[in-house]
């Protein structure tokens, strides 16, 4: 029975002791939520009316370079200065040219000025009529375009007598003096050729000389 009572009155002493638990209705450090929020959009309010600061009127950079152009110029003087026009007098690069905008080149010229460029053009403009193509001298040694078009015979095939003494090696060391086949297909024809191989580049006598090939202006002929 003793130690009943003194545990019941240890407890009794221990509750008496501890801290009473508070309200977490209140919130932390504040009497409700509701007050804490208010007071929380007060000091925000204040707080953005102070930062708020009265900003200069922006000014573009073409206004401001009309500005200065007006400000130098006499004071008698009474011409309006607009934005293209400043732009014009000070560009930003003045290595590039301005013909193509309009604005830069209206505030420079005028009509009378575009009417006085428009007939310095037609004056120089010249119209060139065509005329016939002069006739080739009589006798005179056809073009390897033409020696191609007026045959037919592939290349390899003889045609054209050549004498015995006629030699392939030296033709082909004859040909290393020309700097194409073209050249010299136009040489030996100049030189008597196809009939006559005076410069010995057309041993097999098909007339064509250091391997030449017409096929190539055939081929652009429609049938």
């Amino acid at each position: 029975m003793r130690k009943f009572v003194l545990i019941s009155a240890l407890c009794s002493g221990l509750m008496a002791c501890s801290p009473p638990v508070p309200d977490s209705a209140k919130g932390v450090g504040f009497d409700n939520y509701d007050t804490y929020l208010a007071e929380q959009r007060a000091r925000e309010a204040q707080q953005s009316t102070q930062n708020q600061t009265v900003r200069p009127p922006e000014t573009s950079a073409e206004q401001t370079a009309a500005d200065a152009v007006a400000a130098v110029r006499p004071q008698g003087q009474t011409t309006t200065t607009t934005a293209s026009s400043a732009r014009a007098a000070q560009p930003n690069n003045p290595n590039i040219s301005d013909e193509q905008d309009f604005e830069a080149v209206s505030a420079r010229r005028t009509i009378e000025d575009d009417a006085a460029r428009v007939q310095e053009k037609r004056q120089q403009y010249a119209v060139v009529r065509p005329t016939a193509v002069p006739n080739r001298p009589s006798g005179a040694a056809p073009t390897p375009i033409q020696f191609a078009l007026a045959t037919s015979h592939p290349v390899g095939q003889k045609v054209y007598r050549r004498p015995l003494t006629a030699s392939t090696r030296k033709a082909q060391a004859e040909c290393l003096n020309y700097s194409s086949a073209e050249v010299a297909q136009d040489q030996f024809l100049k030189n008597g050729g196809p009939e006559k191989d005076r410069l010995g580049i057309d041993p097999d006598g098909d007339g064509y000389a250091c391997g030449w090939n017409p096929a190539t202006y055939r081929g652009l002929v429609r049938r």
